[in-house]
């Protein structure tokens, strides 16, 4: 067995030109090959089967373009959005890719958070007329952090599917209730209620599939333990970091840069773990899991153990859901049981 190559996560500092973000907007690796009929539904909850059934003939329609619909200028029916709500690890993402490898093409897939920085990075017109080209655009992990969000992402959505864009999301809140608990989501009701509007809602119950028979992280090793995992795995490329200096670099790095930022590496080690004590720290770590979540990147650490990474505060406070999806797949990477 070859010796890995060993790298550091913070000396990586990629550079993605704004041209070229969209093209990367497809299901990561993690769930490259993914499909209707791989996924799994749990027998005892036939909310699962239901909805991807309902998902699967929603990607089979087509837009009506033909000589009727042209006449009497009515819009395409096709876009209405399906909206897939439930907890974590019911298998949501996973039908979303599925939807999108199963849907005719051009179509995009990426996360809230991936959506906004396109905008951010080309503008909101631009961004607004390279995904109106689009047949479908799947939006992973759906949540409103500010006001601001709000208004451009309902508007997005809105323009969207008048265009006759198909799209698809997945979230762990209601669209009515985005926002709830974040800011004060009363005083922008009415786009909140807009772009609940552009949604059939299809609700997915279960328990989360990747913490049964693991429901917290494996305790820390020592540091010469991280040696030992580093010497004998059989991953090609590891990044091994202490942990306070990868909290440092992700605040030099965009968050939509991580994802090419992770490119190759098999396996993180982190020295030094510890509860992350500032909020905006906590939210850029949240992103990079998500990332690593995507490309199945391993995690091994020393220090404190994976789910004492934030304060309770954090995990009871406004960003509550995003900190315990984070958790729950922390769990997974550090457990391998994020197949």
């Amino acid at each position: 067995m070859s010796e890995p190559q060993i790298i550091k996560l913070t000396e990586r500092r990629p550079e993605v030109a704004p041209e070229d973000l969209i093209d990367g907007f497809v299901p990561p690796p993690h769930f490259s090959d993914v499909s209707f009929d791989s996924y799994r539904p749990d027998p005892q909850q036939p909310s699962q089967s239901e909805a991807r059934d309902k998902l699967r003939d929603f990607t089979q329609q087509r837009r009506e373009t033909g000589f009727l619909s042209k006449l009497f200028g009515s819009k395409p029916k096709a876009g209405k959005g399906i909206y897939l709500d439930g907890g974590y690890g019911v298998g949501k993402t996973h039908l979303l890719a599925a939807a999108w490898h199963a849907h005719e093409k051009p179509a995009t897939f990426g996360t809230f958070v991936e959506y906004t920085n396109l905008i951010g990075a080309l503008g909101f017109q631009r961004a607004r007329d390279e995904l109106s080209k689009m047949k479908l655009v799947c939006i992973d992990e759906f949540e409103l952090d500010d006001p601001g969000d709000t208004v451009m992402m309902s508007r997005l959505m809105r323009e969207l599917t008048d265009a006759g864009v198909k799209i698809v999301a997945t979230s762990n809140t209601l669209p009515g209730a985005l926002g709830q608990g974040r800011f004060a989501a009363q005083d922008f009701l009415r786009e909140i209620q807009a772009l609940s509007a552009q949604f059939a809602v299809l609700t997915i119950d279960g328990e989360d599939y990747r913490h049964r028979g693991s429901p917290t992280p494996p305790e820390p090793v020592d540091s010469a333990g991280l040696d030992d995992y580093a010497a004998g795995t059989s991953a090609t490329t590891v990044a091994r970091d202490d942990f306070d200096e990868v909290l440092d670099h992700l605040s030099s790095v965009h968050p939509s840069r991580y994802s090419r930022m992770l490119e190759g590496i098999d396996m993180a080690l982190w020295d030094d773990v510890h509860t992350i004590d500032s909020e905006s720290v906590a939210l850029r770590f949240v992103a990079l899991v998500d990332r690593m979540y995507d490309r199945g990147i391993s995690i091994h650490n020393s220090g404190q153990r994976l789910d004492a990474v934030f304060t309770d505060d954090m995990v009871s406070g406004g960003y509550r859901k995003k900190y315990l999806r984070c958790l729950s797949r922390l769990t997974a990477l550090a457990s391998g049981t994020e197949k």
